[in-house]
């Protein structure tokens, strides 16, 4: 298998990719969209809302703190993490720019 050559597309695209990357999961939409709905810190009650396995959602965790999209506080044994603001807004205005990109005025095929 060839490696990714990251190198010949542009900066943005490779954030861009990065960023979609980093949702391209169903369990990690699932996170996502519980701590869009709560609209607050969670602490644990991930695994009873999704189904999964602790070992499962702390990767999936683990996957979107490293992208940004997800700030975390340790207290103890307890882990809670809620939306990151600044990352949040950071993809809505990448993903506004590249699909507002595309005005589709007549069907090409």
């Amino acid at each position: 298998m060839g490696l990714t050559k990251s190198e010949i597309f542009t900066e943005k695209q490779n954030k861009l990719a990065q960023m979609m990357k980093a949702l391209a999961h169903p369990a990690r939409i699932a996170i996502i969209q519980h701590l869009v709905k709560t609209q607050a810190c969670i602490c644990g009650d991930l695994v009873e809302e999704l189904g999964l396995a602790q070992a499962t959602i702390s990767q999936h965790l683990k996957e979107l703190k490293n992208a940004g999209l997800i700030q975390g506080t340790i207290d103890g044994t307890s882990v809670c993490y809620c939306i990151s603001p600044k990352a949040w807004n950071q993809y809505k205005v990448a993903f506004d720019a590249f699909f507002v990109s595309f005005d589709n005025k007549d069907s090409c095929c």
